[in-house]
């Protein structure tokens, strides 16, 4: 999962096979992980790097002294037997360790991939609509049937949806159908070695020795994404350790070929969210003219009777859910006011702590409510705003810094403080404030 670094490196999605759009909604990128800041279109699903969950901490523990980064000049080999003193002083017998790195070589398609820096970017609404592929959707209706008992089963344990655990199935593997091809030691390895976030992978590739000293797969089955995410949940090893079930009861935590352990598994993960079963993660909404759009930001929370008494209707033009009225929410706008409008609820950020992306998040519940016969998207999507590509959101940043809206860093992420400077200089221009980066508004910070 997702966990979140994504966010700790960016999962990359290999079922929808590109990149959306960087676009921060508000919310660090957290969820499970530390530091958050979530984006918008990014969403990382199978293959994706995972941000480490806040939650999920290294199963094994590292000696102070921390992590043991290449050093200049140093070979694989040097790492690796410097990696090995500290493997063995946290826990990790030199069995398990050298069995483990037999043969391990760095990979260096990891090493691309890991520092490739896509310069355009998907369409949220791209996005979504091959999340929510009607083969996807036929997929999921049949898995629910064909796992009806296991589910029930599931459900009794930990409280949480059927319909979410599935979708969240079918967004990180495709129901288990792609589960990445990379050898996990070796992948972290590559990473810790030589990778942009070392101490991050040194702790997954602790955590996944853990797992292997465990006994729950042997490190040739252990296969997951170039980013170490592994199996039918995608669970980066410091989340498998600490959410990992084995529901059958054959003694291994199986996710990679036990359909029982990767839905119970995500369950628990979910609970551990805080997930309210019998709760919408979030709906479709009609915003009101005038509306003030600088409250679409996930940092803010109103109850939901306080957003009906603002003029927010249902989409299609009824009251809100009236059993909700005092339940928290927050507006989400995935592609500025010109599109639709969410309302979303604490299940929503539920999925996000398994991946931090609001995009993914909108992908999960709406593919839950596809299997029931909803998830259907009544606003219209502004399709002549065209992502803006990288060096353009960077630019962007650097337009915003020169008007006096501080951004913050200027590496082409929108995150919170680049929202809030969108924002200001949208109210500078009279347009609505909604912290949206569009081609319109990097044309006019252009104009002197």
């Amino acid at each position: 999962m997702r966990n979140p670094e994504r966010s700790a490196l960016l999962k990359v999605s290999g079922l929808l096979g590109s990149t959306v759009v960087a676009m921060g909604l508000g919310l660090s990128s957290a969820c499970a992980q530390k530091n958050p800041t979530v984006e918008y279109n990014q969403p990382a699903a199978p293959q994706q790097t995972k941000a480490p969950f806040s939650g999920a901490g290294p199963a094994a523990s590292v000696p102070a002294g921390a992590p043991n980064e290449a050093q200049p000049g140093q070979s694989f080999e040097q790492w690796r037997d410097a990696f090995r003193q500290q493997a063995l002083a946290g826990g990790i017998d030199a069995q398990t360790f050298d069995r483990a790195f037999a043969s391990v070589q760095p990979d260096p398609a990891v090493v691309e991939a890991d520092r490739s820096q896509p310069e355009f970017t998907r369409p949220v609404w791209k996005y979504l609509e091959g999340a929510l592929d009607p083969l996807r959707v036929r997929q999921g209706q049949a898995r629910l049937a064909q796992h009806a008992r296991i589910l029930g089963e599931v459900d009794a344990r930990y409280a949480v949806d059927a319909d979410a655990v599935v979708a969240i199935w079918g967004m990180e593997s495709n129901y288990g159908s792609h589960m990445g091809n990379k050898n996990v030691i070796r992948s972290l390895a590559t990473l810790a070695y030589e990778g942009r976030r070392p101490e991050f992978a040194h702790a997954q590739l602790l955590a996944a020795l853990k797992i292997l000293q465990h006994g729950d797969v042997p490190a040739s089955f252990m296969i997951g994404s170039w980013a170490g995410a592994m199996g039918q949940t995608q669970f980066i090893p410091t989340t498998y350790n600490q959410y990992a079930v084995d529901f059958d009861g054959d003694g291994k935590r199986d996710i990679w070929g036990s359909p029982g352990d990767a839905l119970a598994s995500t369950a628990n993960y979910l609970k551990a969210s805080g997930w309210i079963a019998g709760q919408p993660w979030g709906f479709e909404v009609r915003l009101p003219a005038g509306f003030d759009y600088s409250l679409a930001e996930l940092t803010i929370r109103k109850p939901l009777g306080e957003w009906q008494g603002m003029g927010v209707q249902g989409v299609n033009g009824g009251p809100l859910p009236s059993g909700l009225s005092g339940e928290q929410a927050s507006l989400l706008l995935p592609a500025g006011h010109r599109g639709p409008a969410f309302l979303v609820l604490h299940n929503f950020r539920a999925i996000l702590k398994y991946n931090n992306s609001s995009a993914y998040a909108l992908a999960v519940g709406l593919l839950a409510d596809s299997f029931k016969g909803g998830g259907r998207i009544v606003g219209a999507w502004p399709l002549e705003d065209v992502p803006l590509s990288r060096s353009q959101r960077i630019e962007l940043q650097r337009q915003l810094a020169a008007r006096g809206h501080d951004p913050g860093a200027v590496d082409g992420i929108i995150g919170a403080n680049t929202r809030k400077a969108i924002r200001a200089c949208q109210q500078e221009f009279g347009w609505p404030a909604d912290g949206y980066p569009t081609p319109a508004l990097l044309d006019r910070l252009r104009t002197p």
